[in-house]
């Protein structure tokens, strides 16, 4: 496992060793001893097509740990370091991930995360540390002109209602 850092000390780039023949591939996707104390209790999928913008999504009083990976497709990653005791604070890492890749990101609670699909479909993995708690989930627009993240869209983003109404960061409740 190589162990790449970001400009946010905190989020990481996991590139795992792909063993691969004319089979197929292994990987291993996940070893605890990567993250330390972080515990993961729930695993979620989603399968979303190209020009699809989902975040930035991140929950206050129950924040979630996020170790991110893509099975099929590729899509552009986002991670806003929301904590404001963090000499990071309003600042965001954003990394490609792709099945050809076999990247993983690791975006540590306290972040809003967001991804947008670049290629036809894709399908993404989430572990997560704490269980999804929608009365908790708040949402920061993807394109607050604050935070300046170049989400490399050929045209405007596919949005659920609920990221159409998100806060802009000023507005946003952030961790303390």
């Amino acid at each position: 496992m190589n162990v790449v850092e970001t400009n946010i000390p905190d989020v990481k780039i996991f590139e795992p060793q792909v063993f691969g023949d004319d089979r197929g591939f292994f990987l291993e996707s996940f070893r605890a001893s990567w993250l330390g104390s972080h515990t993961f209790v729930q695993d979620n999928h989603s399968r979303s097509v190209k020009g699809t913008l989902r975040g930035l999504h991140y929950q206050l009083e129950s924040p979630q740990g996020k170790l991110v990976r893509v099975l099929n497709g590729r899509v552009l990653d986002v991670a806003v370091d929301l904590r404001k005791s963090s000499p990071c604070f309003g600042q965001h890492v954003s990394v490609e991930l792709s099945e050809e890749s076999h990247r993983m990101l690791w975006v540590p609670p306290g972040f809003a995360h967001g991804f947008v699909v670049l290629s036809e479909r894709a399908d993404f993995l989430y572990k997560c540390t704490a269980y999804y708690s929608p009365q908790d989930e708040r949402a920061i627009r993807w394109d607050d002109p604050n935070l300046a993240i170049d989400w490399k869209l050929e045209s405007e983003p596919m949005l659920s209602d609920r990221d159409k109404q998100a806060s802009s960061f000023d507005e946003a409740k952030v961790f303390l």
